[in-house]
């Protein structure tokens, strides 16, 4: 936004034009997941009767390796796991999450908004009055808004190609609903570390039920694993740095706390704010010592 004003553009021709940006994409999202949704409801039902076929050999290797029995005989999966009255059951707390999810999304949004205009306030007072003293502090205050910056446009980023990736793997091997998959992984990439493993496995037990032979499967999963591998363990740390880096101790105990106060937003939200906070930590003698532990040294 601060770009924007530079080009002498009025403060509220600079909100509209952010508003409109937000809104084009929250329509874009909208459209993929429209999208998704045809897609996966104009689905066959050649597909469920493979899913079928593939559990229930499943089941079947399980029943004889404990000796018990999971299929009532004569009653398909579908109907004896796939009742209406479970799926009834569940898809009230199935809308009620989407709606949360959405309104924490459109608070979101709207937050930023406020922020982005507010900022460039501060910047401007800051101007007029501690920077013509250079005073530390305000040396601080612009490294931490940079880092900040730097650190959303490498994450965002690094999901997008990510989602791109797994969606044209998807595609190349034949695996049905890519730009649903694609779509998953740019959304769940936001989850540090856990959102690449959810990824992978989640997308490997899909592609079981679909590739029939086992050396396709097997270089799918390797492919998905591949994507994952190059844009979150190679290039997102070298595009980072080494001032955002995390240890494993500390993205865990994060996703944790942010998980349990804030649910599903919690989890995407707990890396940003732990960089933010490391980033604070660091520009103070005082508390250097906190960072480096929350570092991976």
């Amino acid at each position: 936004m601060r770009w924007l004003t530079k080009r002498n553009l009025p403060k509220a021709v600079s909100i509209i034009v952010i508003v409109l940006i937000i809104l084009v994409f929250f329509k874009l999202l909208g459209y993929l997941v429209h999208l998704s949704s045809k897609e996966i409801l104009s689905t066959s039902d050649a597909f469920i009767f493979k899913a079928e076929e593939k559990i229930k050999l499943l089941i079947s290797s399980s029943e004889a390796f404990f000796g018990t029995d999971l299929i009532k005989d004569n009653i398909s999966i579908s109907e004896q796991f796939l009742d209406k009255d479970t799926l009834l059951s569940n898809f009230g707390p199935t809308l009620n999450f989407l709606r949360s999810t959405i309104t924490m999304m459109l608070m979101t949004a709207f937050f930023v908004v406020l922020w982005l205009a507010e900022s460039i306030n501060v910047h401007n007072l800051l101007n007029r009055t501690i920077l013509k003293q250079k005073h530390t502090s305000i040396k601080t205050f612009m490294k931490i808004e940079k880092d900040l910056i730097k650190f959303i446009k490498v994450k965002v980023f690094v999901s997008l190609m990510t989602g791109i990736f797994t969606g044209l793997a998807c595609y190349a091997f034949d695996v049905s609903f890519p730009i649903f998959w694609g779509l998953f992984a740019f959304i769940i990439n936001f989850i540090q570390m856990v959102g690449s493993f959810m990824t992978v496995i989640l997308l490997s037990i899909f592609a079981f039920v679909e590739v029939e032979v086992t050396s396709t499967l097997v270089f799918f999963i390797m492919s998905i694993t591949g994507v994952q591998v190059m844009f979150g363990t190679i290039l997102e740390p070298v595009f980072m740095g080494k001032s955002f880096s995390i240890n494993i101790i500390t993205v865990l105990v994060m996703l944790m706390l942010w998980g349990f106060i804030w649910g599903i937003p919690g989890l995407i939200m707990a890396i940003p704010i732990t960089v933010f906070v490391k980033i604070i930590l660091e520009q103070f003698p005082s508390t250097k010592l906190i960072a480096a532990i929350l570092s991976k040294g």
